[in-house]
């Protein structure tokens, strides 16, 4: 019925076929391997054979054309061996943005503010009329290292995530066949800044506590520092209710894990830091007080700008991501006495997550490795033995000693490195303790 051709001019390949009606016609195939074309062969016979019984073709064929290329399936048409396709009306950026986050009534006011904020810089490089086909992978990553320009790492980054979430929802509604932001040229994972880490000590902690203007502030604070609690969505959410005191437990509910198992509820100790500042601020709340914080609860009240100025009244610098390195404080802090998925369970987040975004090492912990090494000079010295035998073995001045030498040199360094590993030496080496968390003033 079809049959597999060169040209003989181009070199490239086509298929030729009687139509019902007689007439001759070709289908160019263009650059392309034998077996491909032969391939296509197949399914054009199935077509044609489908027109010439006046039957519509099965399934496979159906799902064949339907994932032919625009191209390809144009080139069909011509032959009328297939329907044109209805032409997709393909919105403009401002006119698809819009509708998706009309359609999108599950966000939180959070995400949609952040997904409002990348869908106006996107809107702002590109242009607002400019259709959602005619953006390229070369002028997305040019997009991404505009934002790298002007923007941090990880917030050009989450942007770049929140437009690719735009166009791929425009792959599902079929106006679009392919992602430019889905590339590896332009990652969308946060990374962590180890510049940006700040370990908050306890005595420093102390201070802002005695600047702060009110118990629910110091609450606030005590919240985060000691609590690990996320400011301000499971801060302002807590409420008495919800603080248990004979168990010494208190209920968090975090709007940002409603969406898992155990949507967003999880139980916290009354950390014997903490408690303090709850029996102050349910003493002094309102009778029938719903909330655990009352007065800065309004949209406009910023509790990041006022946190900055209290921190400039107790004599220090504000320090970056202010209410996350409380966070990361605190679960570092907890990880030294508690196992870490524990830990990660009482803050709710994941020990993955804890590793990447929260743990920190602090001067602490070198403070300690240091005054470990001073108490153990001994294995230093058998360390340094090993290394003055392992030189011997080429000699002191770099050449290399005869074989018997060398033997001898090895039982030499053998009978000195083997205290390393005895019994009796780890006997030398003070296990301690783990440092427990110090406990705040009150």
């Amino acid at each position: 019925m079809a049959s597999v051709s060169c040209d003989k001019k181009t070199g490239r390949r086509r298929i030729l076929f009687v139509d019902p009606d007689g007439v001759r016609k070709t289908v160019r195939l263009g650059t392309t391997t034998k077996r491909d074309a032969e391939s296509f062969k197949g399914w054009l016979e199935r077509l044609l054979a489908a027109k010439l019984t006046n039957s519509a073709i099965d399934r496979d064929a159906a799902t064949w054309l339907a994932n032919l290329s625009s191209v390809m399936y144009d080139r069909l048409v011509a032959v009328d061996l297939a329907e044109p396709r209805e032409s997709a009306v393909i919105p403009t950026l401002g006119e698809w943005f819009s509708d998706y986050s009309a359609r999108r009534t599950n966000w939180k006011p959070n995400t949609r503010r952040n997904a409002l904020q990348a869908s106006n810089a996107a809107e702002e490089y590109f242009g607002k009329r400019t259709r959602l086909d005619r953006i390229t992978v070369s002028d997305a990553e040019d997009f991404f290292r505009h934002l790298q320009d002007t923007l941090s790492e990880n917030t050009a980054r989450r942007r770049c995530k929140r437009v690719r979430q735009f166009f791929n929802a425009a792959i599902k509604k079929r106006l679009i066949t392919e992602n430019p932001f889905d590339t590896k040229a332009i990652p969308t994972t946060s990374v962590a800044n180890e510049e940006r880490e700040y370990f908050l000590t306890c005595e420093d902690a102390q201070k802002v506590i005695d600047a702060c203007p009110d118990a629910e502030w110091r609450l606030i604070f005590a919240l985060c520092r000691y609590a690990g609690l996320r400011c301000p969505s499971e801060v302002l959410r807590l409420k008495w209710e919800d603080v248990h005191w004979g168990t010494d437990w208190f209920t968090v509910h975090s709007s940002k894990l409603e969406h898992h198992d155990a949507k967003g509820i999880r139980q916290v100790p009354i950390f014997g830091e903490l408690r303090p500042y709850l029996d102050e601020a349910f003493a002094l709340a309102e009778p029938g007080a719903e909330f655990c914080i009352t007065r800065y609860r309004a949209s406009n009240c910023n509790l990041r700008t006022q946190l900055h100025r209290i921190i400039k009244r107790a004599g220090l610098t504000p320090w970056p991501k202010t209410f996350h390195n409380l966070r990361a404080t605190r679960q570092t802090e907890l990880t030294e006495e508690y196992p870490e998925h524990v830990v990660a369970k009482w803050l709710g987040n994941s020990p993955t997550i804890a590793r990447k975004h929260y743990l920190q090492a602090t001067p602490e912990h070198h403070r300690r490795a240091v005054e470990k090494a001073a108490h153990n000079p001994a294995q230093y010295v058998h360390a340094g033995a090993c290394r003055e035998s392992q030189a011997a073995t080429t000699g002191r001045d770099g050449r290399a000693v005869q074989n018997g030498d060398v033997q001898e040199v090895t039982r030499g360094c053998n009978k000195k490195a083997a205290p390393c590993k005895g019994a009796e030496n780890r006997h030398d080496t003070p296990t301690g303790s783990r440092t427990p968390v110090s406990r705040m003033r009150t």
